[in-house]
């Protein structure tokens, strides 16, 4: 529920001025009792509710929440989970704004706790209460000094500009407290748990407009609404960075009828629809810790490919940085003759000056070439990497003067004992420089930053026009005939063919085509006509057709035996490309080398539909065997143009076409002036 009075709520949720503790209980051993207890920091009214108790940890208890006398924007239930029904009963007819249910005993546990939360979730829908839960561990508010949980060690945590959003209680914590390694605070740090109302994107929704949140780490686990996550990310990315982990990289896709149901994995889908949304994601959460660290720190413009500058003190360290920076196809751009001249002359003989640049151990004009590297305008951040050396190198002394004039990103990675590094590290930090503890944590940070930054270049391109005709919707199960039909109607080319109801009509159809042809079964019961013997290709002479079509009558069937017959097409590279409707994200398109060995190869690149040519042509790119398309040994150079187009006209066709749950062609045959579809499947 999305209106007015749930947005509202929300924000009574998440930024309460007044919190009840339902369950309240002077006991330590009680979740009531330590519900109470996390809320000492709490600058709010704050309302135990325990009918048998007078005062709780010096807090006036209540037999109820109407009998607290006003509505109260939180209500924290630490009742067991048959006991919530009735209470957020109660709290909807006082008007609060929401709760949060720390206990379990819901849908986790079994078909009653399923119905128990059914009704929670019903008693949400119907009047705009908002609940955060069951099972979550809770959240913090750091901007409120808000502490809406009993995980130990919460007293820790500091207030800073990162907000932590985890679908698992536990991780969203272990992020939480990964950060505060780096000597980080928190703005939030919520965990949404089986997320019955409250769920992931409303907590987006929310940071996207809290001024105390300026980057956000997200874990997900299972993506029940991915399109209104996707579309969520899509407004929220711009105004700040999102790091996102995704947990399940050796699930697959739901099986289907034809290929595409296997080469659409459900983990790249979820990591690619992430990234089309703009976030930036990463595969631990010692990652996403990382990652959110630099970019709550300082965030790039939004660029087609942006240049990384490498300066370095000690070669191996530089060797080791670009081998990182050019694996993530990062730019690392040669410097051009008058900045390599100015370096030239700051730096002594025998050292390397193109980029990265080698010291060969740092020496005084170090923030020269420092400064020298950052006035290049093919660079867009610059990273530095030096030993830990007081008596030739102090960075604390001039790199915060040097980022600011430069006005471009700088990060700074060092090495040393752990003791003589402190005070270094510490001065930096406060000055609001980022400093990595190794060479590879280093190129990460910059690689997150040029990613991010991609990631918003690419959000903020205008699509390029590409005609998109629509077809008549189809109904009920259609064949092969019926389904070239409709791509022809799409813009999609097939070649000349003849459906034939009898072996009369088939052998007129042989006659009157080019020679020579294909014979096909033609029904709705094979999915994979090879493989049942129900294709025969280059039929020449009417021996050999008549020959295919008794091999065609001879394939079992409940059903209409019906023939295609049509012209041979030309050699050409074969691709895979289907769109299939997908449960959480709709509509997804995939495309990879096609013919039988597809399942087998899994060369794939997927997206949610429908993409633009750019993303049309990303998809290409992101293929190990894309070189093919260029000519390979001989082989002439195909059409990506075509190609491409071809690509977004059918991720447009899902859209247009509700009935349509999966489309397949394979093969896709690809030319240097088109494409060609020899077979397409609809489900």
């Amino acid at each position: 529920m999305q209106n007015s009075v749930s947005r509202a709520n929300l924000q009574r949720v998440l930024a309460p001025k007044s919190v009840a503790v339902v369950g309240a209980s002077a006991s330590p051993d009680k979740a009531g009792y330590q519900a109470l207890a996390a809320l000492e920091r709490f600058g709010g009214d704050i309302y135990p509710v325990n009918p048998k108790a007078d005062q709780i940890l010096g807090h006036k208890a209540y037999a109820s929440l109407q009998a607290i006398g006003k509505p109260v924007d939180l209500v924290i239930l630490a009742v067991p989970a048959a006991a919530c029904v009735q209470a957020m009963r109660e709290a909807i007819a006082c008007k609060c704004g929401g709760g949060l249910i720390v206990s379990g005993g819901f849908a986790e546990s079994g078909e009653e706790g399923a119905a128990i939360q059914r009704q929670l979730g019903e008693l949400c829908q119907a009047s705009g209460f908002r609940l955060l839960g069951p099972n979550t561990a809770g959240f913090v508010n750091m901007n409120i000094s808000l502490s809406a949980t009993f995980v130990a060690g919460r007293e820790h945590l500091t207030k800073g500009n990162v907000a932590v959003v985890a679908q698992s209680s536990g991780i969203n914590f272990t992020i939480t407290f990964l950060i505060a390694r780096y000597g980080l605070g928190v703005s939030c740090a919520i965990g949404v748990g089986n997320a019955i109302d409250v769920d992931v994107s409303d907590i987006l929704e929310f940071l996207a407009e809290d001024p105390g949140t300026d980057a956000i780490a997200l874990h997900l686990e299972a993506i029940p609404t991915g399109r209104r996550l996707h579309d969520t990310l899509r407004k929220v990315t711009p105004k700040k960075p999102v790091v996102a982990m995704v947990v399940g990289r050796q699930d697959i896709g739901e099986f289907a009828q034809s290929h595409t149901g296997n080469l659409v994995g459900s983990y790249e889908l979820k990591v690619n629809a992430l990234r089309q949304a703009g976030a930036v994601v990463v595969g631990s959460t010692d990652e996403v810790a990382a990652a959110v660290r630099v970019l709550s720190l300082q965030r790039m413009p939004p660029k087609a490919n942006p240049g990384v500058g490498v300066l370095t003190g000690q070669g191996g360290a530089g060797l080791i940085m670009l081998d990182w920076l050019k694996e993530a196809n990062v730019s690392v751009p040669e410097f051009g003759p008058a900045t390599a001249s100015k370096i030239s002359a700051l730096l002594p003989p025998m050292t390397y000056l193109k980029n990265p640049v080698d010291t060969a151990r740092p020496g005084p004009t170090f923030p020269q070439v420092l400064t020298t590297i950052g006035a290049d305008k093919d660079i867009d951040v610059v990273i530095v990497y030096a030993l830990h050396e007081p008596a030739t190198l102090l960075p604390e002394t001039f790199f915060a003067d040097v980022k600011k004039a430069m006005g471009k990103p700088l990060l700074f990675g060092t090495g040393g004992p752990e003791s003589e590094l402190r005070p270094t590290i510490a001065k930096m930090r406060g000055d609001g420089l980022f400093v990595a503890e190794s060479p590879e944590k280093l190129a990460q940070a910059a690689i997150v930053l040029v990613q991010d930054s991609v990631a918003q270049w690419k959000l903020a391109q205008p699509a390029a026009p590409v005609a998109i005709q629509k077809a008549p919707r189809t109904k009920g199960g259609i064949d092969e005939d019926a389904s070239k039909a409709l791509l022809n109607a799409i813009g999609i080319a097939t070649p000349q063919r003849f459906a034939c109801s009898t072996r009369e009509e088939a052998l007129a159809a042989f006659r009157q085509l080019p020679k020579p042809v294909v014979a096909k079964i033609l029904t709705n019961e094979i999915a994979h006509k090879t493989e049942a013997g129900g294709v025969h290709l280059k039929l020449a002479d009417e021996a050999a057709f008549l020959k295919a079509i008794d091999a065609l009558d001879r394939i079992p069937l409940k059903g209409q035996r019906r023939y295609l017959v049509e012209a041979m097409a030309a050699p050409g590279l074969e691709l895979i490309v289907g769109v299939l409707r997908d449960a959480s994200f709709g509509p997804t398109i995939m495309v990879g080398m096609g013919g039988t060995t597809a399942e087998a190869i899994k060369d794939t690149a997927t997206r949610m539909g429908p993409v633009t040519l750019a993303e049309a042509h990303e998809m290409l790119n992101s293929l190990r065997a894309g070189a093919l398309l260029d000519g390979w040994r001989g082989s002439p150079k195909v059409s990506r143009d075509a190609l491409a187009t071809a690509i977004v006209r059918l991720s447009h066709v899902l859209v247009d076409q509700p009935d349509i749950k999966e489309l397949e062609i394979n093969p896709l045959r690809v030319y240097p002036d088109g494409v060609l579809a020899l077979d397409a499947l609809i489900v």
